[in-house]
Order: C-alpha cells, then structure tokens, then sequence
C-alpha cells in the first residue's frame, strides 16, 4: 500500500487521473449526496443503508452494485496513510460529497492524523465553459496538484458545521449560518453552492422550487425532448454539477404532478 491516497470525485476524474504520473492509491467516490435521504451520522451503517435503498429504488442500480462501486472503496479510508488528497469540484454534488468526505475523514480514530489537501478548481485557464475535472489531461490535472492547498483543523471544523445544516435542510438556519462566515479558506467554493442548494429548499408560489420551476419553464419553451432539456438546463444551472440521471428525478416529479408529459 502506498502512504499516499487520492480520493476522487467521480469515475470521469478517475479517467483523467489515471492519465497522470501521481503516486498513491485510488479511491473513487460514486455517491450523489446532493440527492435522497441524509442523516447527521455518515459513519453510521443506517446511514450507508438508507442510501442503498435510495439508490436502488430511484435508479435501479442492484444491490450488489452499490456495494461493489460505494461501499467496498469506502474501506480504503481505514487504510493508514501519510497524505490524503481530495479531487473535488465546485458545483453543489462535488461539495457536499465533499462534506461527506471530511466529515468521514474527522471520525475516523484510527487514522494517524494524515496531512488532507484539496484539490477544488473553480475554472481553468484556457477552458471557457469548465465544468470538471474530467475535461482535463494528465498534465493539467498535475498542475492543479502542484496548487493543492492544506486543509486545517479550521476547514474540518467549518465543514463539520455545514454538514448538519445540509442534512437537516433548514433554509432559515442555513442561510444565517452562511451570512455569519466571513471567512472559508480552502472551501471557499462551499458558500456558492450552498447558496444555490438555498435555491432547492425555498418553494414559489406554485410550490415548486427552483430546479423544478426552471425545468418546467425550459420544457413550457418548447424544449420537449430530454436530451434537449439536459442542454437547456446545464447552461445555466451547472452550479448544481447534475447528471442526466438527477435531472431525471425532478423530471418525473414534474410528469407525477401532471406538469409535463
């Protein structure tokens, strides 16, 4: 086993990873934390239960899928390592994995204290519409590790402040808490997105929040077929960092509430 290990964000950070010459162990985080039930304790085997059946249901991916794909990487955090480094993005699904992650990483009493640096891109020079890590070489992935920040006990601590108020989605006590922190250090992409989950939790007058309402108006546009909607909406909500899968979510509760067809 190596002495260092890089936790990235996602299978397509994963192909662009292996395209670089960085040492260490991988591990690959497939969960969408951003979406289905959440409860305080991540470390809990109701909570990782939960989501199997969450993920089964609204995705119909086997049991034994989300074993072999979430579960079984998740040992590799009991491994004794040196160095963590986290690849993580800045739409609001690579932030709050990314919460997960670090609050996983705080309980974990049997690691020896590993120096954790993030990797978090907001954009990229020389990319207009950057919208992950996985639209970039081995090389310019070595360069963002060349930039890596360290994250302190400061950051461990404000993400164990903001994991809670995700999970409990109170928009009232969410939104005072982000207006009372001046400062975020290397999670400075974390209010951005939390400030767009915001969005989520507040309902219109139709009872619909944002992502549903900009759904339905994209869909009353004319825009009718899903490949078309993905696009639509992609271009001007990628704070969100949804795939065709998640918008399908709010895609059928519109078509459940009679909205679309």
């Amino acid at each position: 086993m190596s002495n260092i290990l890089h936790i990235l964000n996602g299978d397509s950070t994963w192909h662009s990873f292996n395209q670089t010459g960085l040492d260490g162990d991988v591990m690959v985080w497939r969960e969408v934390l951003s979406e289905g039930p959440l409860q305080e304790n991540i470390s809990s085997g109701t909570f990782w239960s939960n989501r199997s059946g969450w993920i089964r249901e609204t995705f119909n991916e086997p049991e034994e899928e989300y074993q072999h794909k979430v579960i079984d990487e998740l040992g590799k955090l009991n491994g004794q390592y040196d160095e963590v480094n986290l690849w993580f993005e800045f739409d609001l699904h690579c932030q709050v994995n990314l919460l997960g992650v670090m609050c996983m990483l705080n309980q974990q009493t049997n690691m020896s204290a590993p120096a954790v640096f993030l990797i978090c891109p907001g954009d990229f020079p020389g990319i207009d519409d950057f919208r992950g890590i996985g639209q970039l070489s081995g090389d310019q992935l070595e360069d963002l590790y060349d930039s890596r920040e360290q994250l302190s006990d400061w950051e461990f601590e404000l993400a164990a402040e903001a994991w809670p108020l995700y999970v409990n989605g109170n928009a009232d006590e969410l939104e005072q808490w982000l207006n009372e922190n001046s400062f975020w250090g290397a999670l400075h992409l974390l209010k951005p997105a939390l400030l767009a989950h915001l969005k989520r939790l507040r309902l219109n007058a139709n009872g619909l929040n944002h992502i549903v309402q900009k759904l339905l108006d994209i869909y009353n546009s004319g825009i009718k077929t899903k490949a078309e909607i993905y696009h639509a909406f992609w271009s001007t909500e990628k704070i969100y960092g949804m795939g065709d899968s998640e918008i399908d979510v709010y895609l059928n509760h519109l078509s459940q509430k009679q909205l679309i067809n």
